[in-house]
């Protein structure tokens, strides 16, 4: 079974965070760092440079949820090498209940707080896209009942029925 490369923080948000404090004191703030141009360029070869350095997979956790700004990472990905787009799923009373638990900003309660209020109000976001287009066009992994690492695994056994 392939070993995948993990994440340890270095995520499409590291992205964000770079742009967000690149950008600090500008007229340009949107709503969610993912309108930027610039963020999607950037995370396409954020995540493009490990594919091609290790050669297989990277396994890279990020919710995208508009069809547009999807296709314009994963266009840069396919050309990457071989790509593969999961969707992991969890029923709402388990998401909730994950970000209610979850500590984004250990130290920092105030900012801890502001990602979960955000997570929340995107819920609804999450479900539409779900309907509309992200079960359809990914391979959706049921993570409700699943630890982490279990969810890695499924990923990775269905890259190896996949190649």
């Amino acid at each position: 079974m392939p070993r995948a490369a993990r994440g340890d923080g270095r995520r499409p948000e590291a992205v964000g965070d770079l742009l967000r404090s690149t950008l600090a004191g500008r007229a340009l703030k949107p709503r969610d760092y993912q309108d930027l141009p610039l963020w999607r360029q950037l995370t396409g070869a954020f995540v493009a440079g490990p594919v091609q350095h290790t050669g297989g997979p990277v396994i890279v956790p990020m919710t995208v949820l508009s069809p547009t700004y999807a296709e314009e990472i994963f266009t840069c990905l396919r050309q990457a090498g071989r790509f593969h787009h999961f969707v992991l799923h969890a029923e709402p009373a388990a998401f909730h209940e994950r970000i209610e638990a979850s500590c984004e900003c250990p130290g920092d309660p105030e900012r801890g707080e502001a990602v979960r209020a955000y997570r929340r109000c995107r819920a609804a976001d999450y479900q539409e896209a779900a309907v509309s287009w992200l079960h359809a066009q990914g391979h959706v992994i049921d993570t409700t009942a699943l630890t982490a690492d279990q969810t890695l695994q499924a990923a990775l056994a269905h890259l190896h029925t996949a190649t």
